[in-house]
């Protein structure tokens, strides 16, 4: 129960509609649906007939990841194809795919087009190996997988939609204590940022960010986290695919109109 607060039933009412309106267009569904719930559940009473909310109980939805890492891969082989670039990955949940499921390869959503045994297919386009480290691999690199998780799903991480922005290189590995301290860095041309303890994927990690600058930030890496992912194999020189938080791309995008 919410505590007895003034309701700006127009603002909110403002917010929902430019949540579904072509502004947010782009926004996963269910990134609208979950903050569609929340004003919902929190404004409780607040009339919303003109801004239509999802019945959950006929829903199921897995067009996202929360960066919680699965399982590592380890790359098999590789196919080039035109523009196109064919993944071979090995791993302990590949027989447990299915074709046409999407999954997060270091980050980058990926579809799988063949399973066999415990090996499966992706492929990806050119755009996608412009713009991530998967060009970069080599036959025996591990790569961090995470299948989609239901709308209804326990939300463990942040939201990652799988969509990598750009290339961040490592500059220092630093142990501390049992833990680790890793220090990256990323181009500010394209305009992203991340703020003081705010959430970043890094290879598909969610992780959460300090010593936040202009085209850097760090984060501490636990001995569970260091093990279970290729944190492990990262050197410093090495790339890694960054997504930047998807709430505070699109809260930058309506202030800068």
């Amino acid at each position: 129960m919410v505590a007895n607060v003034e309701k700006p039933n127009s603002l909110i009412i403002s917010v929902l509609n430019l949540i579904r309106s072509s502004i947010c267009f782009e926004l996963i569904s269910n990134m609208k649906i979950l903050l569609l719930a929340v004003f919902s559940k929190f404004y409780d009473g607040l009339n919303v007939s003109n801004c239509k909310l999802p019945n959950f109980a006929h829903q199921k939805l897995d067009i996202m990841f929360t960066g919680i890492i699965e399982s590592v891969g380890t790359l098999a082989r590789t196919v080039k194809e035109e523009t196109n670039k064919h993944f071979l990955f090995e791993s302990d949940i590949s027989k447990e795919f299915k074709i046409d499921q999407s999954v997060s390869h270091n980050g980058v959503c990926l579809t799988i087009t063949k399973i066999i045994d415990n090996q499966h297919w992706v492929t990806a386009i050119d755009e996608t190996l412009q713009k991530s480290n998967l060009n970069k691999l080599n036959v025996g690199d591990k790569v961090n997988l995470e299948r989609c998780m239901l709308a209804n799903g326990r939300f463990d991480g942040h939201i990652v939609q799988g969509h990598v922005d750009q290339i961040g290189i490592c500059k220092s590995v630093k142990e501390v204590g049992g833990s680790w301290l890793f220090d990256f860095e990323y181009g500010t041309s394209l305009g992203n940022l991340t703020v003081e303890k705010g959430s970043i994927s890094v290879n598909g990690i969610s992780l959460t960010c300090f010593n936040s600058t202009q085209n850097g930030f760090t984060v501490a890496i636990i001995p569970y986290t260091y093990e279970h992912t290729n944190f492990h194999t990262l050197t410093v020189g090495d790339t890694v695919n960054l997504e930047f938080d998807v709430i505070g791309k699109y809260v930058k995008r309506i202030l800068n109109g």
